[in-house]
């Protein structure tokens, strides 16, 4: 099931805008304390380095991830997840229509 809705956020206003615009996304804190974020991203390959460990949900458009030290491309759509480790990163590739999607920090 795809998340289409996140209620009770305390959501950062000012957007964190990557690649010269190819990946927009607004941080969120949950009323439990852990952190999310919303974003997009448009058609675009791009590199991406993470502190903590994170799983990205589709909820929109479709990608291709590649995770560092991998030579594969995967798919991931709309209601998909993938993780991705901490000190870390990942390759996203973007074709057609925007990528939506949250990512969870652990």
């Amino acid at each position: 099931m795809t998340t289409a809705t996140i209620p009770n956020v305390t959501l950062t206003t000012q957007a964190n805008v990557y690649f010269d615009g190819k990946c927009v996304s607004h941080g969120y804190t949950l009323a439990d304390g852990s952190k999310q974020s919303v974003g997009v991203i448009l058609p675009a390959t791009l590199t991406f380095t993470t502190g903590a460990a994170e799983v990205m949900e589709g909820v929109g458009g479709s990608c291709e991830y590649k995770l560092a030290g991998s030579d594969q491309w995967l798919k991931s759509g709309t209601g998909e997840k993938f993780s991705v480790p901490g000190n870390s990163s990942f390759d996203i590739r973007v074709t057609d229509a925007p990528y939506h999607y949250i990512c969870s920090y652990a």
